[in-house]
């Protein structure tokens, strides 16, 4: 019989992160859900993230700033933010915190021509 997996979000994490880090914690043929961990880093200047799919994203610690393109101000997410990025919308991580580890939960997956609806 198979047995569930546990693990914990915030275990892990090194104390040194000279670059980020992203790791996939699930995967499936719809989806893919990956913990990213960051310490300051940001988007290289220039560079855009241009993805295939939908990207569902929230901020567990830390503090980050996204720019959309098209967009003048950042968005500046805090924990228990989150946004959804439709695919093929450019946006870059202008800054993520310097002083603690910002980690995000990010799940990216395909629009099937469904709907997609935010509950509050």
């Amino acid at each position: 019989m198979p047995q569930p997996l546990t693990n914990n979000l915030f275990s892990g994490i090194t104390t040194e992160i000279p670059q980020e880090i992203s790791e996939v914690i699930l995967k499936t043929s719809a989806f893919h859900l990956e913990r990213i961990i960051s310490a300051g880093q940001a988007t290289p200047p220039g560079q855009w993230y241009d993805q295939e799919t939908q990207e569902w994203v929230v901020l567990l610690t830390g503090a980050a700033a996204l720019l959309f393109e098209g967009e003048d101000r950042v968005r500046i997410m805090h924990p228990g933010d989150y946004l959804l990025i439709p695919a093929h919308c450019r946006h870059r991580v202008e800054w993520t915190d310097p002083g603690q580890k910002t980690v995000w939960l990010a799940l990216h997956f395909l629009d099937n021509a469904e709907k997609t609806q935010t509950i509050r």
